[in-house]
């Protein structure tokens, strides 16, 4: 079983993640192969990530991999995927699902002082701290999650919003200053799940692929996918969305799109027993909202 996956630290956790959820399942460990891939948004580093939204930059490669022959199964951050699921290749579905809040670095909110910096390279995450603290200043970031990590003992920066789930599978939750709810900042679709694709018609490998999914977990990043989905490929406003499971096995889900100046966030909610419906209600509600064309 050859495992495609990005060659950051982040993303090779990730990949021995499923790799360690297989020799549970069953497969022998001399039989698992890692198949280390760049992708474009390892190698540019330049290009603002808010520029990058929705083109893939961390996935296209390692999917070719897979389509091409060289690797089995392919390993993502559920969050970096396209809405569109890629011709060719199946997502089987995540793994059980990690912390999907997102985490400052450096100082907590309320330790920011007037004014203070927060680095970030996530609109996203950008226009609801704005939302939560008008008074906040932004700048950009990029590289790896230890580059990210160091950029908030810069003395120009007062902190780094980032993935809690990936502070915690680099061993980095001691410096968390602060993780916000996902009420407070609703996270990007799919962030804190790792994702796993095999080619359509590979009927072992989804076998394989099928006995270590969290049914939980994919259900609700299939809802967020939705809502992204139905968002459309044109749009190119800063968006989250989040999903659980309620007590009563439905999907209950919160959405957020900021408007095209960015000076305001809405929100919508709601659930449903079918993702893909819920998905595709909160989108149309919001698009609606923001006067934006489906």
């Amino acid at each position: 079983m050859r495992i495609a996956t990005r060659s950051s630290p982040l993303a090779t956790w990730q990949a021995r993640a499923v790799a360690a959820a297989l020799e549970a399942a069953g497969a022998s460990r001399g039989d698992i192969e890692l198949v280390p891939v760049s992708t474009t948004g390892d190698l540019d580093l330049s290009t603002p990530i808010s520029e990058m939204s929705g083109r893939g930059v961390f996935v296209t490669e390692v999917q070719a991999a897979l389509l091409d022959g060289h690797a089995d199964i392919a390993v993502h951050s559920a969050k970096d995927m396209r809405s569109e699921q890629t011709p060719g290749l199946t997502l089987a579905g995540c793994l059980t699902r990690g912390d999907a809040r997102d985490a400052l670095v450096g100082l907590a909110l309320d330790e920011i002082p007037r004014g203070g910096v927060v680095a970030t390279g996530s609109q996203r995450r950008q226009c609801q701290l704005a939302a939560l603290r008008g008074d906040l200043r932004f700048t950009g970031l990029r590289g790896n999650m230890a580059r990210r990590i160091d950029a908030a003992a810069q003395p120009d920066v007062d902190a780094v919003i980032v993935a809690a789930a990936a502070l915690e599978r680099l061993g980095e939750t001691h410096r968390i200053a602060q993780r916000f709810s996902p009420d407070e900042i609703v996270p990007q679709a799919g962030q804190g799940a790792i994702a796993i694709e095999h080619r359509t018609g590979d009927a072992d490998t989804a076998a394989a692929a099928g006995a270590i999914i969290d049914k939980v977990t994919t259900r609700c990043v299939h809802a967020e996918r939705a809502f992204l989905r139905t968002l459309g490929g044109g749009c190119d406003l800063p968006t989250g969305a989040h999903a659980v499971i309620d007590a009563g096995g439905n999907i209950a889900m919160t959405a957020v799109l900021a408007a095209a100046d960015s000076a305001s966030v809405m929100r919508a909610s709601g659930r449903s027993h079918d993702g893909e419906i819920l998905g595709v209600a909160l989108a149309t509600e919001l698009l609606a909202r923001a006067g934006t064309d489906e």
